[in-house]
């Protein structure tokens, strides 16, 4: 892999454009789980288009273009230049102060197409193109978004993202972005204006301890016993004793995976069903948990959408909008039973969202909020951020999006699960990248059994190596 440093100038504060409203503006339930109070790291690859439709700036007024766009999004965005602060009982709410957000202009001598082909993570020397976040769990009193943009030798650039996750998920950040990409091709509002309206995933009173907490929670409430969860290598094993690892799955894989659940289901299973069934099992089996244990499945699923007919998430919601519904088995039921039992589960777990579970999920979150905050023990957090990566929205005439996402970069103990995220292959088909993070041992083991699912006698055929 390239190796190289960035040259970074001092960090400016970027403030609205112009006035904006100055009033505190309160998170939903949704916003103010403990989980979330961390910045979220979100980055993107930029080349320059030869026959670009629209004039750009030139290399040298890059940084002044961007920074004047990010100022004019803010106008749109005018929390995001704020602050958070805590009230009584620990509810969060932004103070609109329009203080502004970080933004800092950087240099790298590496060229594009020296970062691979195809742009697929771990993505080299990544943190220099982020700037410094400091804790990443300290939220109160900071600037809610901080932005790099580094400058390449051929004329590309990459957009780097630490945004507080209690202010935006990974749609809102990106709905972001996408502001400050038209602002910079000249736009004079939005495409999509935002929307806060935090009380749609709000309790309507003051929330008390839920004593019939919905299903879907339990075990997560459960997880939370410290006395007997203390036994999970994943939160026991320090970070640098950690390994990440990327495995990429074309259609070769997939049609490989398929062909174990195929004539077995009433419905065909999707890639993210599929690729999530296998990864918890190999996973479970690699972290060498006791049969008897229980062991969780997490889904974080975006509320948008037209699945949702529930309740209702306005176009431009730039707020927290997932449900986490939780399966639970033992060790021994999960591995033994086929895989398509497993597929079954993980598709059952997707369909148990409705507007009754959604309420309660609600209740039950606002009611954790004063509870001693800790990592659940034996869960596996699984998200599909495919549309991160897609790039739709963030073409700007002058440069084009040629890859990016979530990377394991930034908060750690955040990316204890796996994202799947969009990519092209060796061959440039699409395919899914996975993400995961496992003690050294385990990572191991895990390749070992994905090998066996995937019939491959290497199982460094699969994976893509990150340095951490």
């Amino acid at each position: 892999m390239v190796s190289f440093k960035t040259r970074r100038r001092e960090p400016q504060l970027v403030s609205p454009a112009r006035p904006t409203p100055r009033e505190t503006k309160p998170l939903s339930d949704i916003d103010d789980q403990h989980a979330l109070r961390y910045y979220e790291t979100v980055i993107g690859f930029f080349r320059r288009c030869p026959d670009q439709s629209v004039d750009g700036p030139d290399d040298a007024s890059l940084a002044d273009a961007v920074r004047a766009a990010l100022a004019e999004a803010l106008v749109y965005y005018y929390p995001v230049a704020g602050r958070l602060r805590e009230e009584a009982g620990g509810k969060l709410v932004v103070d609109c102060t329009a203080e502004g957000v970080a933004f800092v202009e950087a240099d790298a001598d590496v060229r594009l197409e020296e970062f691979g082909e195809p742009l697929l993570p771990p993505y080299p020397c990544v943190e220099e193109l982020l700037c410094d976040a400091g804790d990443t769990r300290t939220i109160i009193g900071r600037p809610l978004l901080l932005m790099q943009l580094t400058r390449l030798k051929c004329g590309g650039f990459v957009a780097g993202f630490h945004m507080c996750h209690s202010i935006a998920d990974g749609f809102g950040m990106i709905q972001l972005m996408i502001a400050i990409a038209e602002m910079a091709c000249g736009a004079e509002a939005p495409s999509i204006l935002p929307v806060w309206n935090r009380e749609i995933l709000s309790t309507a009173h003051s929330p008390t301890p839920s004593t019939h907490p919905n299903p879907s929670y339990e075990p997560l409430l459960n997880s939370l016993d410290y006395a007997s969860e203390s036994d999970d290598v994943m939160l026991s094993t320090p970070l640098d004793e950690m390994v990440v690892d990327y495995f990429v799955f074309g259609p070769r894989e997939m049609k490989t995976l398929e062909s174990h659940v195929r004539g077995y289901l009433a419905h065909p299973a999707t890639s993210f069903e599929l690729l999530t069934a296998v990864m918890w099992r190999c996973r479970t089996i690699a972290l060498g948990y006791k049969s008897s244990q229980p062991v969780r499945l997490m889904i974080t699923m975006n509320a948008r959408g037209r699945w949702n007919r529930h309740t209702l998430i306005p176009l431009g919601y730039y707020g927290n909008a997932h449900f986490s519904p939780i399966a639970e088995l033992t060790v021994d039921e999960l591995c033994r039973q086929p895989l398509v039992d497993t597929v079954e589960l993980v598709r059952r777990t997707k369909l148990s969202v409705t507007k009754e579970c959604m309420d309660s999920m609600v209740q039950t979150i606002a009611s954790l909020r004063q509870r001693p905050c800790a990592d659940p023990a034996r869960m596996y957090d699984v998200s599909d951020t495919k549309w991160i990566a897609a790039g739709n929205g963030l073409q700007l005439g002058w440069a084009e999006f040629v890859g990016g996402g979530i990377p394991v970069a930034g908060d750690l103990t955040s990316k204890l699960g796996s994202d799947h995220m969009m990519c092209k292959n060796q061959d440039g088909e699409d395919a899914t990248v996975v993400s995961i993070m496992l003690p050294r041992p385990a990572m191991e083991r895990f390749k070992k059994e994905m090998a066996m699912w995937l019939n491959k006698r290497d199982e460094k055929n699969l994976i893509i190596q990150s340095s951490l």
